[in-house]
């Protein structure tokens, strides 16, 4: 009988979580935001793709295997982020906002810790499938356009590679920090 009266204490010891009076609807601002930072990258996903794949085909990439591959590879990589954002974003979308606080706090942090795989799993080899797929052009632009816009799109490349990637970075470091908010 003693256990259970420690048992008791403790319960009744626990601090209580309180929970502010708008935190619903902060947790539906903060899921519409999120779903809308997914949506924003699916369609600048999709734009590149598009271009490259008028770009297969303005430049007749069929003919040529290693341009060819590299398109592909480039293609490829956009299409398996995009299909990962939306299977991110079903996920999102399919979470029990009815259910308890704990309930669903449990839900997001399990939302979260399957965006970290992506993030640090499937993001940087998508990353490299992509460059590898960009250098595998290169010696098809070296070959058909000036030294000057040639290195002109070598620099710029790697500027907006540095950019990307520091994009990519804050994005996911404001992932992680809203994974930590939420296992406290």
């Amino acid at each position: 009988m003693t256990v259970f009266k420690d048992l008791k204490s403790q319960w009744s010891n626990q601090n209580k979580v309180e929970i502010p009076e708008d935190g619903a609807k902060k947790i539906l601002e903060k899921i519409a935001l999120v779903r809308k930072k997914q949506q924003i990258s699916n369609v600048v996903l999709g734009l590149t793709a598009v271009v490259l794949i008028a770009f297969f085909f303005y430049v007749s990439a069929y003919k040529f295997q290693t341009v060819m591959i590299g398109l592909l590879m480039m293609i490829g990589a956009l299409v398996l982020r995009i299909g990962i954002e939306i299977l991110s974003l079903r996920r999102l979308k399919n979470m029990n906002v009815a259910t308890t606080f704990e309930k669903f706090k449990q839900q997001m942090i399990g939302y979260y810790e399957k965006r970290k795989k992506v993030h640090f799993i499937a993001t940087p080899i998508i990353i490299l499938i992509y460059c590898f797929g960009f250098v595998l052009l290169l010696p098809a632009f070296k070959e058909s356009l000036s030294v000057g816009f040639y290195n002109y799109i070598v620099v710029s490349s790697i500027v907006l590679f540095v950019v990307l990637s520091l994009f990519i970075a804050r994005e996911v470091k404001r992932e992680l920090l809203g994974l930590r908010e939420l296992q406290r």
